[in-house]
C-alpha cells in the first residue's frame, strides 16, 4: 500500500503525562541550546486527555523540575492535600489506623488531589506552544524495523474500514512517521509496546509484569455531606478477602467533587471474582455511603496499573527507542502514585534523544537514558519499595503490609534490606479452576451507590463507530468455549470492567460474543485471560472513552 511519509528528529507515542514531559523537555533543550528539533506526539485519543484516568494524588517533585511555575502559568491546580486516613474495613466497621505509625515515604502531605485529564491537556497545550507537532486521534499500529533491525517509527491506523476490513467511503489509510529516535509513551500493557518487548527481547532478564485494575467514579457530592476539601482516605480490606490484594480510596476536590475508586491487583485466584462489582460493593460501607449518600455520579472509567516495580522493569533502550512512563512501568505501589515518575521518565529520555541528535546520531541504542533514569530519583523512589507486591502476593494483605511497613520504616532510617524478592508468575496463570472456588453473590445495585454496568458505561462517554475491525483479536476463536468457559466459568465476562465479553446461548451451543464498542481501552482482557488469547489492538484513531474530569 501506498503511504504518505513524514519525517521528525523524534516521535512521541501517546501524550500522557511522560510523552509530553518528553516533548516539552526536548523543546526547552532547544531553546538552552539555539537548535529546532522536530518533535511530533501521537495519541489514540480523540482529544488530549481524554484517555487519562488517574486517583489522582499527585507528587508535583517531577512538575516542579519540568515547568517551575506551572501554577502560575495557569496550570490545573487541583487542591492540596490537608489531611489523610488509612482505614481497615470490615464488612460493617472502619479501623482508622493511627497516621504516627505509617512510614513517612506514605504522606501525602505537600501534594495535591488532580485531574490528570486536565493536567495533560494543559500539558498539551504547553508543548504546542514550545513548536512541538501533536496529533490526537492517529493511534500506532504497527512499528517500522529497517534491514539493520532498528526502530524507524510507526505507521498509523487505517481510518474508514469497515468490520471485515475492508475501506469505507472516506477510507484513509495510516501514514508512515519516521524519526530519528522513537519514545514509547502508551501507557500500560500498551500493544506497540508488545510487540516490541518481543521483537527486541525486552523481558528477557524481567520478572513477569504485574497490574492491578484501577476503577473510578466521580461524585457530586450532596450539599449537607461530610466534606472536607483535601481530604484523602485510603481502604484495606473489605469487601476483597486476605488473599486478594488491592484496596479503595476517596478524594476530596474543590467544588464538592469527590473521586473514589478501587484497585483489584490482577493475581487474584478466583474466577468468580468480579472487580466492577467488588467496587460497587465497596461503596455501600457505612464509611464510604456516609459521604457519597445523597450525591450523582458524573464520571465512570477503568484501566489497567502497571506494578511490577523494579523486578519487572523490560530493557528500556533498543535499537531506534525507548519505554518510558507506565509502558515501561513505574509506579510506586505502596504509594499508589506513579505520575512523577512517568514525567520523571520522560525528561530523562528527552535529555538522552537531546544529546544524542546533538552528536549527529540516530536510531541507535541511547544507553544513556537507562543509566540516568538508575542515577535518579526513580531509581530511590522505586528500589526502597521493591519488595512491597512481591510481599503482598505471598503472604496476603494483613501480614504483607506489615512487613512491608517494616522495611519502608529500614528505609526511612537508611537501612536496605540486602534482598530484593521477586514475582514468581504473570497475572493470567493465578486463576484456580473454577470447580476449587465458591461463586460470589453480589447484591443488586440499588441505584444510589451502585449501579449496573451498563449505566456506568454512559457515564464514560464512548464513541466508537461498530463498523470497524473488532480490535479485541482471539488467537483461537473456540478457546473461549472450549476451554475458558468449562475450566473458570468464562472469567472474561467478569474481570472485564466494560461488558465486551458476554456468553451468549446459540443453536450450535454457547459461543463468545465481543462487544467491542464497550470497550475502555484498559487491557485487562489482555492481561487476565488465563489463556493469553486475547490480544487488545488500537481500534480506530479516535475511539474510546473521553473522559471528563478524570
Amino acid at each position: 500500500m501506498e503511504r504518505d511519509v513524514l519525517q521528525f528528529d523524534v516521535l512521541i507515542i501517546g501524550a500522557g503525562p511522560a510523552g509530553l514531559a518528553a516533548a516539552i523537555r526536548i523543546k526547552q533543550l532547544d531553546a538552552q541550546n539555539g537548535r529546532n528539533t522536530s518533535v511530533c506526539v501521537l495519541e489514540k485519543a480523540a482529544s488530549f486527555g481524554a484517555h487519562q484516568l488517574s486517583g489522582a494524588v499527585v507528587d508535583t517533585r517531577a512538575l516542579d523540575e519540568l515547568i517551575p511555575d506551572w501554577l502560575s502559568r495557569g496550570a490545573p491546580a487541583g487542591t492540596p492535600v490537608t489531611s489523610e486516613r488509612f482505614w481497615q474495613l470490615g464488612s460493617k466497621r472502619a479501623l482508622s489506623l493511627p497516621t504516627a505509625l505509617m512510614p513517612p515515604l506514605l504522606d501525602n502531605h505537600g501534594c495535591r488531589i488532580m485531574s490528570l485529564g486536565k493536567l495533560c491537556e494543559w500539558l498539551a497545550g504547553e508543548a504546542e506552544a514550545l513548536g512541538v507537532d501533536l496529533f490526537a486521534g492517529f493511534s500506532a499500529s504497527a512499528p517500522v524495523i529497517d534491514e539493520q533491525g532498528k526502530l524507524r517509527g510507526v505507521i498509523t491506523g487505517d481510518a474508514g474500514l469497515d468490520r471485515h476490513g475492508q475501506p469505507k467511503a472516506g477510507h484513509a489509510p495510516g501514514v508512515q512517521i519516521e524519526a530519528a529516535y522513537t519514545l514509547v509513551a502508551e501507557g500500560s500493557r500498551g500493544s506497540l509496546t508488545r510487540e516490541l518487548e518481543t521483537r527486541f527481547e525486552l523481558r528477557r532478564n524481567a520478572d513477569p509484569q504485574q497490574y492491578g485494575l484501577g476503577l473510578k467514579e466521580l461524585w457530586q457530592i450532596a450539599p449537607d455531606a461530610p466534606y472536607q476539601p483535601g481530604t484523602v482516605w485510603h481502604t484495606l480490606g473489605w469487601p476483597l478477602t486476605e488473599d486478594t490484594g488491592g484496596g479503595g480510596f476517596v478524594y476530596q476536590q474543590e467544588d464538592g467533587l469527590v473521586a473514589v475508586g478501587f484497585v483489584v491487583h490482577l493475581n487474584y485466584r478466583n474466577p468468580y471474582l468480579n472487580p466492577y462489582e467488588e467496587f460497587q460493593r465497596f461503596k455501600t460501607h457505612p464509611l464510604i455511603a456516609g459521604l457519597l449518600a445523597g450525591g450523582k455520579r458524573i464520571a465512570y472509567g477503568a484501566r489497567a496499573i502497571t506494578e511490577g516495580g523494579i523486578q519487572s522493569l523490560p530493557q528500556l533502550a533498543f535499537p531506534g527507542g525507548v519505554l518510558i512512563g507506565c509502558a515501561a512501568g513505574f509506579v510506586n505501589v505502596p504509594r499508589i502514585k506513579g505520575i512523577h515518575n512517568a514525567l520523571k521518565s520522560g525528561m530523562l529520555a528527552a535529555e538522552a534523544a537531546h544529546a544524542a541528535l546533538g552528536e549527529n546520531r540516530s536510531n541507535d541504542v541511547l544507553a544513556s537514558y537507562p543509566a540516568a533514569l538508575r542515577a535518579s530519583w526513580i531509581w530511590q523512589d522505586l528500589d526502597a519499595v521493591r519488595n512491597t507486591k512481591p510481599m503482598l502476593s505471598r503472604w496476603g494483605t494483613k501480614l504483607g503490609t506489615l512487613v512491608t511497613g517494616a522495611e519502608l520504616w529500614l528505609a526511612h532510617f537508611g537501612v536496605r534490606l540486602p534482598w530484593t524478592l521477586h514475582h514468581r508468575r504473570a497475572d493470567h496463570q493465578s486463576l484456580l479452576p473454577a470447580s476449587a472456588c465458591q461463586p460470589i453473590d453480589y447484591p443488586k445495585p440499588d441505584g444510589k451507590l451502585s449501579f449496573t454496568l451498563s449505566d456506568s458505561l454512559m457515564l464514560a462517554n464512548l464513541i466508537h463507530d461498530e463498523d470497524q475491525p473488532c480490535h479485541l483479536v482471539l488467537s483461537d476463536p473456540q478457546q473461549p468455549v472450549r476451554d475458558n468457559l468449562p475450566r473458570y466459568a468464562a472469567p472474561e465476562t467478569r474481570y472485564c470492567p466494560a461488558g465486551v465479553y458476554e456468553i451468549v446461548q446459540a443453536e450450535q451451543g454457547p459461543r463468545l460474543q465481543i462487544n467491542a464498542a464497550n470497550c475502555l481501552h484498559c487491557k485487562t482482557c489482555d492481561i487476565k485471560d488465563p489463556g493469553q488469547n486475547i490480544t487488545w489492538h488500537p481500534p480506530e484513531g479516535g475511539s474510546g472513552p473521553n473522559y471528563s474530569g478524570m
